[in-house]
């Protein structure tokens, strides 16, 4: 017992680092991939096949990997497997250009990364004493890496224009390919997390169905709804933000645009460094309101107030967007499904924060924006940016009208009197 303690600094640097690799993979070819894909000659249909590639992979996680990773796999050794492969299928991506070379390679590689999202949080959850009190600190090197991947880049493409610049865009799938490999390295140095086997009378045997089964509890279901309507209210400010501050509405440059957006990740670290206090002090049910309030007030200010500055200071929200919601879902589910499937219990919340959510954005928001909101070449932005407004003001008061899991003790739900 006293040898565990000294311990404790280490891991939870090494969980620290994955995290930060994690989300540097994404984040380096995310951002990009919406101009880069036109550049490649792909039609509007063939781009929405390759980006409905991730939330399709989210779906086919809940069903197959995490049952493996919560059965059959160590975590360390699933993340080092996936990382490997899924590595060198992004890696790929800089080398091809037909389109179906691109969406098999972009396939192989969320099906592989998707459920590392899932495994990534299990294996935190499994090595951390207090997950209410650390994770946050943990995930913030998602953010970090996310950051990280983002920066160095948009100083390598200023000023770059047409062909140099798409041909400079391939590198973003290269240093993903790269950091992929170095977390399959890294996860053999991550502590070691057992598979959860099935016990006697532990019901079905996969971890999934046993997962789903859960959504008969009425609090379960009412979060796993309010989760996919947040999900699409969150890819909506993806899919609409970076052509709202580069238009004339609010008049940012193209090479401001990435910094602006850039804003919310910064205030993402901030939140993620309080998030265990907030909900201590706060519970789950209030805490997840205000992250989904958070979407509601800036889409206001973008449909209301859209001047540069307010913009500009508006994008701090997400932090509070994110952690205040998404975080604290992982950090609930953690808490309350049984241990022997809580890797599969995240993959089910994932179906609808990566997969089902995102899916239906995807499909929607493009033609909502060509040809429902915008008329002979004007856009109707505040007319827009009220739908998902109201969309996440409904949702926030379901939330708190409807989502009442049960009081535990120690819970969040049922903070220590102050001191």
């Amino acid at each position: 017992m006293d040898d565990s303690r000294p311990a404790m600094p280490f891991v939870r640097a090494r969980l620290f680092v994955m995290m930060l690799l994690e989300f540097f993979i994404w984040g380096a070819w995310l951002p990009l991939i919406f101009g880069y894909l036109p550049a490649l000659g792909f039609s509007s249909t063939q781009q929405s096949i390759i980006l409905n590639s991730f939330p399709a992979a989210a779906i086919v996680g809940m069903f197959f990997s995490n049952q493996f990773a919560d059965r059959n796999f160590s975590g360390e050794r699933f993340l080092a497997f996936s990382s490997l492969v899924g590595g060198l299928a992004i890696l790929g991506l800089g080398f091809v250009r037909g389109f179906w070379p691109f969406f098999l390679l972009m396939l192989v590689h969320c099906l592989l990364y998707v459920p590392t999202i899932s495994i990534t949080n299990s294996i935190a959850f499994a090595n951390l004493k207090d997950a209410q009190k650390e994770f946050g600190i943990v995930r913030m090197g998602g953010t970090i890496g996310w950051i990280l991947a983002a920066w160095p880049f948009y100083f390598i493409f200023k000023g770059l224009e047409g062909q140099a610049l798409m041909e400079a865009t391939r590198w973003t799938y290269i240093v993903a390919g790269i950091a992929s490999l170095v977390l399959a390295v890294f996860s053999l140095f991550l502590p070691h997390t057992p598979p959860k086997k099935t016990g006697e009378g532990a019901g079905e045997k996969l971890a999934w169905l046993q997962a789903v089964k859960l959504l008969r509890h009425p609090f379960v279901l009412v979060l796993w709804i309010v989760t996919f309507v947040d999900s699409f209210v969150h890819m909506c400010y993806f899919s609409w933000t970076g052509r709202f501050l580069a238009s004339e509405k609010v008049g940012f440059s193209g090479e401001w645009i990435m910094p602006v957006m850039s804003i919310s990740q910064v205030s993402e670290i901030l939140t993620m460094a309080f998030l265990g206090l907030v909900l201590k002090k706060l519970g789950w049910r209030t805490t997840m309101v205000i992250g989904i309030l958070g979407h509601a007030v800036r889409f206001a200010v973008y449909a209301f107030f859209p001047s540069q500055a307010l913009v500009a200071v508006i994008q701090v929200l997400h932090g509070i967007c994110y952690a205040f919601f998404f975080a604290t879902v992982y950090i609930f589910v953690d808490d309350f499904f049984p241990k022997d499937v809580r890797s599969s219990a995240q993959g089910l919340f994932n179906v609808m924060i990566l997969g089902i959510g995102q899916m239906v954005a995807n499909f929607l928001c493009p033609p909502l924006f060509d040809r429902v909101f915008t008329r002979q070449g004007v856009t109707d932005w505040r007319s827009m940016f009220l739908m998902p407004c109201l969309i996440a003001l409904g949702a926030a008061v379901a939330l708190a009208l409807f989502f009442r899991p049960p009081k535990k003790e120690g819970a969040a739900e049922a903070p220590p009197p102050p001191a």
